[in-house]
């Protein structure tokens, strides 16, 4: 178990740099603009030997409707639902504002345990709203530094009475039987990805079954990279939403640049990869640069076709989309393709089970024996280019590693062997072992059979 902690507070008083701070890595982005944080984060942290569930949120604004800042809030509202006790943040240097002193008395109301924690106290700067925030309402203040780490003793003795009041005090040891996060057990990872707007949220929720993410019309609504914990029919998944990425050129803008850089680093965690189309516009070449980047990062790949109620004739959308695919990646010939509407859920159900199949190709493991009997056959059908005027012997193949299969070639002169001799390698070995739409990475090395009998 773990204490479930939710952050609030106004904009730009610190929530995120806390989050991080307390969850002992960078997950959040920060910056200086207000209103960076939208969708609310989760991890997993500790503080001393209290286990958290942290929960970061966006700044609180008095808005109602259906306006991006009303969304924001009720996503809020959610996490505080959820927590255990919240921690109500104020910038002691600014001192307390009126929409401080408003959102404690909302805090009042709500009747939720509620710790107040004046933010940036360091130096003498915020002396003065660390005297006014007794006037809040909420008990005395925490003073903490969350940039320098200052006051994370004092705020673990506040903590302290409500972990003990839901049981939640642990050892300072980890649970036993806990997975490293490659190990067997640990969860399938996958990022989903796109340009703005393609409805990569409302996928995630309709997956979840509940309005997990922030979504809207307006385009760039997802800042933050946004890791969730789900179960699918028993299987651990972590599904990972990502901000839009534009084409490099169009990128001018540093806080958009942070949000791309958090998407880039989410496909090198993920296992797999799922690209969020509008059929309407399917395979552009921004689509296409993240296909391409995806197939380099060594992540399985799984064509996801949105909006696809709207397209008036499905046949030949699928045609064009399936040759533009064969055209422009053939390096991953036979990319499996989902078309669904994340609107009304119609065929969402489809994208999971090509998402575990991409998966098992990625993880796959070919024998040694099999390979080489593949091996023996392949060459005897069509043999490599004469080397010098001699036959470049191919000896004996290996799978050195998977995820994603990777398999060493042992070649006699492994630079004379053509690129296009490579291709039709890689060709065959999908055909035959079944690894149609995943990397392969075939390398050649120079040697004998390390098998032979010397």
């Amino acid at each position: 178990m773990a204490l479930a902690v939710a952050i609030l507070g106004r904009p730009n008083v610190g929530k995120s740099t806390l989050f991080n701070r307390l969850a002992g890595r960078r997950l959040a982005l920060v910056h200086d603009r207000p209103g960076v944080t939208r969708d609310r984060r989760e991890t997993e942290a500790r503080l001393g030997d209290l286990a958290l569930r942290l929960i970061d949120t966006a700044g609180l604004e008095d808005a109602k409707g259906a306006a991006l800042e009303a969304r924001m809030r009720a996503q809020t509202e959610k996490a505080l639902d959820e927590a255990d006790v919240a921690l109500m943040l104020i910038d002691a240097r600014a001192g307390v504002t009126p929409l401080d002193r408003h959102f404690a008395a909302w805090l009042r109301r709500r009747g939720r345990p509620v710790i107040l924690v004046a933010n940036k106290c360091e130096g003498r700067a915020g002396i003065p709203g660390l005297g006014e925030a007794h006037g809040l309402g909420l008990g005395d203040p925490i003073p903490v530094s969350a940039m320098e780490g200052f006051g994370l003793a004092e705020l673990y003795d506040a903590l302290l009475p409500f972990a003990k009041a839901t049981g939640v005090v642990g050892s300072g040891e980890e649970e036993e039987g806990e997975e490293d996060e490659e190990g067997e057990g640990a969860p399938l990872q996958f990022a989903i990805v796109g340009r703005p707007n393609v409805g990569k949220s409302t996928l995630i929720n309709h997956l979840l079954g509940e309005e997990r993410l922030l979504t809207g019309p307006e385009p760039g609504v997802t800042r933050d990279a946004i890791a969730v914990a789900w179960r699918d029919k028993g299987r651990e998944v972590r599904l990972v939403d990502t901000a839009g990425l534009r084409r490099r050129a169009q990128v001018t803008d540093r806080l958009e640049k942070m949000s791309a850089e958090e998407t880039r680093r989410a496909v090198r965690y993920a296992q797999v990869v799922v690209l969020v189309l509008d059929a309407r516009d399917m395979l552009e070449k921004q689509d296409l640069t993240i296909a391409r980047w995806v197939v380099e990062e060594g992540r399985a790949l799984v064509i996801a076709a949105n909006k696809w109620d709207l397209i008036d004739d499905p046949r030949d959308a699928m045609a064009r989309l399936r040759d533009r695919l064969q055209r422009s990646l053939p390096q991953v010939k036979g990319v499996p393709v989902v078309t669904f509407s994340a609107l009304t859920g119609k065929h969402v159900a489809r994208l999971m089970p090509a998402v575990f199949k991409a998966y098992d190709r990625w993880n796959r493991r070919v024998p040694t024996a099999a390979l080489n009997r593949w091996l023996a056959e392949t060459v005897e059908r069509h043999p490599p280019p004469m080397s010098g005027g001699r036959a470049n012997r191919i000896r004996y193949a290996t799978q050195p590693k998977t995820r994603p299969p990777t398999f060493a070639i042992f070649v006699g002169r492994p630079r004379d062997l053509p690129e296009s001799y490579l291709r039709y390698l890689e060709k065959s070995l999908r055909e035959d072992f079944d690894l149609a739409g995943v990397p392969i990475r075939i390398l050649t090395r120079k040697g004998r059979n390390p098998y032979a009998e010397k």
